[in-house]
């Protein structure tokens, strides 16, 4: 007999062999029956799979989040299984599980989303007959006898070390596959083929382009339904297109992967910048700024000329090979070696808006989100090692304080040593538990990524959702053990001896244009009055009004307020339209009783409209509202 113990603590006793099956059945048929695969001593593998001895069991079921990437995984191999059943010649290559779905890349004629409806017609008839997905193991020798026929499983089992490779069926359908699986196709409920592009095999341009066919899959349809409505949603709010209608940026062939910021991005921006500058200087941070183009010596004493070089813009400066920086950090380095530093002058927080270039390739450019010059919002923080728990307080307070004024919610994951790494154990220990220390302090759960961190040192992700519920890693904070020490930092302590600062690397807005980008999709367009490119557009009703609206126009530019006029002989119904289009908050209407009166007409983009407002109540309403940085429109009171 063999103790079988669940995570509960529980321990039931069976007679080995047993698989998975029979224990989750002994819990009851219906957990059985939703089970997906389970972790053996930690790992994961198919129901199917025999345990031998005392184990450590825990059961994955279709309400696990783990268990949604082992049904995308299966669901991949459903696709292939009705492609290679519609275009018999085909030629599978790999089909792993992306972020939200899967894709396979096939040698096959080119199809288009035209095809998929007798796609999927077919994956249907394969889910309904509920084929039993069973895994094999043989000699490498043998796999290659079976796929004698198939030049890239052929490469990539001869790219395997020597010993078993696993297989998994389902039906006449063999795929080479490590698992694990679900334990049948009838568990691919609810799928939806999504896109297809080109892909060459090994992302090599020298190999075969292949048709790179898109999916994704979740264990019901309603869930599924939520996902695509999400997306629809998300297609609406592409900053990209609300950018252009909006008029705040653009992109052109003669800088690619480079925005080009118009007046009214500008305004964005530079509102952005200012309540940057505002809650930095109240967290005690000096600004900096430093060159954009450093020498070569400078990149290799850092580190970034080795590790770094391919996507490094680079060029000669009488006669000296110099680079463009694709982040601050190196002119930071520099900027703290200029003098000597007691213990006294420390914790010291230095923060830059730096405009670094990275080469991109350009099949990733997208939009603001994916760029190849940006504004990264760097901030430097040297320190005593006593000193590590209270800074990273600050940096999370101040990420929470922040993200709070743009209505967005947050969550935090560490990331520990990697496997390649600088330091001694007793550095990272220290630096690790530094920033737990702050963690727990802080008091918001958080997740911890085992082994995730950079070379150089531990660090926070820090991941922004947005309204419509997605979630984007923009800030973090970074402690690095790497580069004080390959610039010598020093400081001087209290007993007059030199030591090496610790130092942390964090951004909050992360780029500037990538947030700009978020913010639009956040807000579709729709930005409160504090960000908004034109604050108040005032509409004279005719002609004669004209030189009224001028007077609104300079009252309210030099109240601070951001506004325009718009007196084109169009009717006012169809101005008033187009200034709602373009999301302006405020809507003046200029009319021969408001400048008998002197009283304004406020329309809001609520639709609702406030008669009989004076000016000065108007501008100090506004004022106040864009002072406190508002999310809602709340001027008057109702």
């Amino acid at each position: 007999m063999m103790n079988i113990t669940f995570p509960d603590g529980n321990v039931k006793q069976f007679e080995a062999p047993v698989d998975g099956f029979a224990v989750a059945a002994s819990i009851s048929e219906g957990f059985a029956r939703n089970c997906v695969a389970m972790e053996v001593d930690g790992v994961l593998v198919d129901l199917s799979a025999k345990i031998n001895a005392d184990a450590t069991v825990r059961f994955l079921t279709t309400k696990d989040p783990e268990a949604v990437e082992i049904l995308r995984h299966s669901a991949a191999h459903v696709m292939a299984q009705a492609i290679l059943t519609l275009y018999p010649d085909a030629k599978l290559t790999i089909g792993p599980t992306v972020e939200n779905g899967f894709y396979y890349d096939i040698d096959m004629e080119p199809i288009s989303e035209d095809d998929f409806p007798k796609i999927e017609a077919e994956i249907k008839k394969i889910i309904k007959a509920k084929l039993p997905i069973v895994r094999t193991e043989v000699p490498k020798k043998d796999a290659l006898a079976f796929y004698k026929d198939e030049p890239y499983k052929l490469e990539m089992i001869h790219d395997l070390d020597d010993g078993t490779i696993s297989f998994y069926s389902q039906g006449e359908f063999t795929d080479l596959c490590r698992g694990p699986h679900v334990p049948h196709t009838g568990f691919v409920k609810a799928i939806k083929l999504m896109k297809v592009s080109g892909a060459y095999w090994r992302a090599d341009p020298a190999n075969p382009q292949l048709q790179r066919i898109y999916g994704t899959a979740f264990f019901d349809k309603k869930e599924l339904n939520q996902y695509l409505n999400l997306l629809e949603e998300a297609r609406k709010r592409d900053h990209r297109k609300i950018g252009a209608a909006l008029d705040l940026f653009s992109f052109h062939d003669e800088a690619p992967g480079m925005a080009f910021f118009h007046p009214n991005g500008m305004e964005i921006w530079n509102a952005l910048l200012e309540y940057w500058r505002e809650e930095h200087r109240a967290a005690g941070y000096v600004e900096t700024k430093t060159p954009i183009i450093l020498n070569r010596s400078l990149w290799e004493q850092s580190g970034h000329w080795e590790n770094y070089r391919d996507n490094m813009y680079t060029l000669l400066i009488d006669d000296t090979e110099s680079a463009i920086k694709p982040m601050n950090c190196p002119g930071g380095m520099l900027l703290y070696k200029r003098k000597r530093y007691s213990y006294k002058d420390l914790p010291l927080r230095a923060a830059e808006v730096g405009l670094v270039h990275r080469h991109e390739l350009s099949g990733v450019l997208s939009g603001l989100f994916r760029v190849r010059a940006f504004h990264q919002d760097d901030a430097h923080i040297f320190m005593t090692p006593d000193q590590i728990k209270d800074e990273i307080l600050g940096v999370l307070r101040l990420v929470d304080r922040m993200y709070k004024t743009f209505g967005l919610g947050f969550h935090l994951e560490l990331s520990t040593r990697p496997k390649k790494s600088i330091g001694s154990d007793a550095q990272w220990d220290s630096a690790t538990n530094g920033l737990i220390s702050a963690l727990d302090a802080y008091g918001m759960g958080y997740k911890i990524n085992e082994g995730d961190g950079a070379f150089y040192g531990p660090k926070i992700d820090i991941h922004i959702k947005d309204a419509i519920g997605r979630t984007w890693q923009c800030g973090t904070i970074q402690l690095d053990m790497s580069l004080p020490e390959r610039f010598d930092l020093s400081y001087v302590g209290a007993d007059n001896d030199r030591h090496r600062p610790v130092m942390i690397h964090r951004v909050i807005y992360g780029s500037i244009e990538r947030f700009l980008g978020i913010l639009i999709e956040h807000f579709a367009g729709k930005f409160p009055l504090w960000l908004a490119p034109v604050q108040v557009v005032i509409l004279p009703i005719n002609d004669d009004l004209a030189p009224f609206a001028e007077e609104l126009h300079r009252t309210f530019e030099a109240a601070g307020l951001r506004s325009s006029v718009d007196d084109r002989t169009e009717s006012l119904k169809k101005k008033v339209r187009e200034a709602q289009i373009n999301q302006i908050p405020l809507i003046i209407t200029a009319g021969e009783k408001e400048r008998e009166n002197n009283t304004l007409s406020v329309r809001t983009l609520d639709g609702k409209v406030r008669f009989g407002i004076s000016a000065d109540e108007f501008i100090r309403a506004a004022r106040d509202n864009i002072k406190a940085r508002k999310l809602t429109l709340d001027l008057f009171a109702d």
